[in-house]
């Protein structure tokens, strides 16, 4: 446990200010070749993320090792709008650098071990106070809350056949969080009490993902992937915050995917994966009953890969996802709808983004070492509801960059 922390805290210094917001809280993709593809990786066999896509298919990985920082740059805003005033506000803190990396073992022809690390996060904001020093809540000094996640899978991949592979990681967990110029809604009206600051509180997780890999033919392999919610200790600084006394998981998810070797040069892959927020009551719950009133959505993710020559190949993809945040107008709110002030809670966690496009390209040198690169954009997407203590509608907003780079050593 003493090292599982000095570990956790090592690969936090690089995951600091962690805000992947792209499907909830779950990046669009997991690995460079991933993140070029829009995140289509359930059947992918050529790096060592399976630990975040499909465990079963490190069994073909081979033996590598591949490291990777992607610079993500979300762009946040709200707007409050009442019969008094319209003031929007936009988050500072737009730059990130986010590590993750993978290795993989061929232990025979057969058995594959390895180890998966990435970053997950997504409830980042960091808004200014106005010039009397409340912010847009109702409390004193800057608004916004910073979660930071770090998943650790060790995996094994069996090949049953020599064209079916099974595999598992278990999922090991560590997270950061803090709140910052929050108010206590309760005490409006006349206006929201200050809540005191209480800096960063974190804890460990665990959880399980599993897999499977069928090459049905010799151009079509299809996969599919579970992992268990990620069960986490509770955050005890923030039991106010969030339901249960401070529970704060990582939902169940599962991924299905296909690809289809169209042609020699031309490789295409389809992803759907649902995340089930539900079953995480601090985010899942509506904001009339504590919770942050998240949806389960279903992502689609469509991706290209076309080996240009021997040494390079180009990546493109796009993907689509449901909104996990939903608004209501005044008369939803007063026929007692459980959206009623969504849009306001999630102003500290604006996941409203839906559609994805990426671009990538993977450079193989003449050690066979390879040097890999991936642009995604998220497209600006915005939602408005209703908010019942202003009398007014709050809006929030946010569109997203990121640049990533990734050098794999074969060996």
């Amino acid at each position: 446990m003493k090292f599982t922390r000095v570990f956790a805290f090592m690969a936090l210094a690089g995951l600091a200010g962690s805000a992947y917001a792209t499907n909830g809280y779950f990046s669009h993709g997991y690995g460079m070749k991933a993140k070029g593809m829009a995140g289509a990786a359930t059947t992918n066999t050529d790096d060592a993320f399976g630990g975040a896509n499909n465990p079963a298919a490190m069994a073909f990985a081979g033996n590598r090792f591949d490291l990777g920082v992607d610079l993500f740059s979300p762009r946040r805003e709200a707007t409050m709008s009442n019969p008094m005033s319209t003031v929007t506000v936009k988050s500072d803190s737009n730059y990130f650098l986010i590590p993750e990396f993978g290795y993989t073992h061929q232990m025979n022809s057969d058995l594959a071990l390895g180890v998966t690390v990435v970053g997950n996060g997504g409830m980042n904001t960091d808004y200014p106070a106005f010039a009397n020093g409340y912010n847009m809540l109702g409390g004193q000094g800057r608004l916004g809350i910073d979660l930071m996640q770090l998943i650790v899978a060790p995996t094994a991949a069996y090949k049953i056949t020599p064209n079916h592979s099974i595999g598992i990681s278990p999922l090991i967990g560590y997270q950061r969080f803090r709140a910052e110029g929050m108010a206590d809604p309760s005490t409006f009206p006349p206006a929201p009490t200050p809540i005191p600051n209480k800096g960063y509180d974190d804890s460990f997780g665990y959880g399980v993902r599993v897999g499977y890999l069928g090459k049905i033919t010799p151009t079509v392999t299809i996969g599919a992937a579970y992992a268990s919610k990620m069960n986490f200790e509770r955050f005890k600084k923030y039991n106010w915050l969030f339901l249960e006394n401070g529970d704060f998981d990582i939902p169940e998810n599962y991924n299905l995917g296909a690809s289809w070797q169209a042609t020699s040069a031309l490789k295409l892959a389809l992803d759907y994966q649902r995340i089930n927020y539900s079953g995480v009551k601090a985010v899942g719950a509506p904001p009339t009953q504590g919770g942050f009133g998240y949806d389960d959505v279903n992502v689609w993710k469509l991706g290209a890969e076309y080996k240009l020559n021997s040494a390079w190949t180009l990546r493109a993809g796009y993907s689509h996802t449901n909104n996990p945040i939903k608004g209501a107008s005044a008369a939803d709110c007063g026929a007692g709808s459980e959206n009623c002030m969504e849009v306001t809670t999630n102003i500290l966690a604006p996941a409203v983004i839906k559609d994805h496009a990426t671009l990538g390209f993977t450079y193989t040198l003449a050690s066979g070492n390879e040097l890999t690169m991936a642009y995604m954009h998220a497209f600006k997407n915005d939602v408005s509801g209703y908010n019942a203590m202003s009398t007014g509608t709050d809006t929030i907003r946010m569109y997203q960059d990121s640049l990533g780079i990734q050098y794999s050593w074969k060996m």
